[in-house]
């Protein structure tokens, strides 16, 4: 009987991650999304809780209360600003969970393991472990406690992948002799030393691609977890997770004109010669201060608002939509063109507008955004660099060249609010900065923003 209760209970869990899945692609369900997954999580819970061979439950309530410990301040706390570092945190929590259980399960088996387990086993330890330390590297980029550049070094490719064939080699070994215990420490450490040579090559420009692949990986684990359990609820998650952030990881590669080879290996954002001399650079920039800023956006027509992460790091959300809504006034039209790679992982500026009750409708994505800011009188950016550089277009020894990009340049007149001319993720300067119809603000995003709301208060 309760065998039976435990399965429909796994049942329904498994359709609510589906639901959760299928609601939250959409900004009018998303909600309804997040809250079936939550119900999801819950009913898997108390599924194991209620599974016949679980009959000591301290240990459980221990990691219960250890997560809520962690997880309340994690979500009470951490600002907007530092989403993708906390996801980076979770997927290093949820795959380290992984590699512990494959751990304990090889331990409590091992003399009685059989060939399909043994496999299953080595790859959850061996994506487990990858992600734990890749997905502390990718955090400890994002929040800038290492080099966001990437690390390079002659004969880089051969160590990594040398590394990885020994943890692959020694599931092989495993499978055909489950006892080998050296070996299987050998795979662990060689699973995790992995996950940090993987990302050190990559630069920020590629972490929201990144942040996507590490996701993947950890539902892979998870996947190869529920195999291991004979759990059903793990490989639904897992198969979910697993495979949305392969697709995810797709989307955000082509809109970066990237494939997963140079994402790996490519280092893309390596800082270059140009990206060192970009703040020394002679050519002249116009520039202003908010009167100025004011003047070119009284009277026009279309405005086109182009957010990236400075906007974030400087938390003027709030800012740019008081922005919207005096321009609006004005009589302006407003939109807001989201690039898929903007900020530092997938949807972040759609976060950060939403949180400032920007509607979604005003929301434009890169090919519709292209459309209207072709025609547009002004676009504003706010703190984003490598989306809408005019080098993708036309300089083909340039590291974004062939990335779509935001068409900033071809607007009437465009204002960047920027605290300097410092390059952007990709390590090269923006030549969007030298055009002429281009006039920089200089400063802090937020205090930016408000001095042209009151501007053009005045000037109304």
């Amino acid at each position: 009987m309760r065998e039976n209760i435990v399965e429909y209970l796994y049942i329904a869990a498994g359709l609510s991650f589906v639901f959760a899945i299928k609601w939250m692609t959409a900004p009018t369900t998303s909600r309804r999304g997040v809250l079936a997954g939550e119900i999801g999580m819950v009913l898997a819970v108390i599924g194991t809780f209620v599974r016949p061979e679980v009959t000591q439950f301290t240990w459980i309530v221990v990691g219960l209360m250890a997560g809520a410990a962690i997880g309340v301040p994690l979500a009470a706390f951490v600002p907007m600003t530092a989403m993708p570092q906390r996801t980076a945190l979770s997927h290093a929590f949820g795959a380290a969970a992984a590699t512990l259980v494959g751990v304990a399960e090889y331990i409590i088996r091992e003399p009685h393991l059989d060939r399909f387990t043994m496999v299953v086993l080595g790859v959850e330890v061996l994506l487990g472990g990858l992600t734990v330390t890749g997905s502390l590297m990718a955090f400890a980029k994002l929040q800038e406690l290492i080099q966001g550049r990437p690390v390079v070094y002659r004969g880089q490719n051969v160590v990594n992948l040398a590394v990885l064939a020994i943890a692959v080699v020694g599931i092989v070994w495993l499978v055909i002799d489950p006892t080998a215990t050296v070996v299987f420490a050998a795979v662990v450490v060689a699973a995790v030393a992995f996950g940090v040579l993987l990302i050190i090559p990559i630069g920020g420009a590629d972490m929201p691609t990144v942040i996507a692949l590490l996701n993947s990986y950890a539902g892979l684990s998870a996947v190869a977890m529920g195999f291991a359990l004979d759990n059903k609820v793990l490989e639904i998650a897992g198969a979910l997770d697993g495979s949305s952030g392969f697709i995810l990881a797709v989307v955000m590669s082509r809109a970066m004109n990237r494939n997963f080879r140079n994402i790996l290996f490519g280092a893309f954002g390596q800082v270059t010669m140009s990206a060192r001399d970009a703040e020394a650079d002679d050519r002249p920039v116009r520039s202003g201060n908010s009167v100025d800023g004011a003047a070119i956006l009284d009277g026009a027509r279309l405005v086109v608002v182009v957010p990236g992460y400075g906007m974030a790091v400087a938390q003027a959300q709030h800012k740019v939509r008081e922005l919207a809504d005096a321009l609006e006034r004005n009589g302006s039209e407003v939109r807001f063109a989201i690039h898929p790679v903007a900020g530092r992982m997938p949807g972040h500026m759609n976060v950060l507008l939403a949180e400032a009750d920007v509607p979604y409708d005003r929301m434009v994505e890169l090919e519709e955004a292209n459309e209207l800011l072709a025609r547009a009188d002004v676009a504003i950016v706010i703190g984003a660099n490598d989306v809408t550089n005019p080098a993708a277009r036309t300089e083909p020894g340039s590291p974004v060249y062939g990335m779509p990009i935001l068409d900033v340049d071809r607007a009437g007149s465009v204002l960047v609010i920027k605290r300097s001319m410092a390059p952007g993720f990709a390590g090269i300067g923006n030549e969007l900065y030298y055009l002429g119809n281009t006039t920089m603000l200089f400063g802090d995003a937020k205090t930016v923003v408000g001095s042209l709301v009151s501007d053009l208060a005045d000037g109304g």
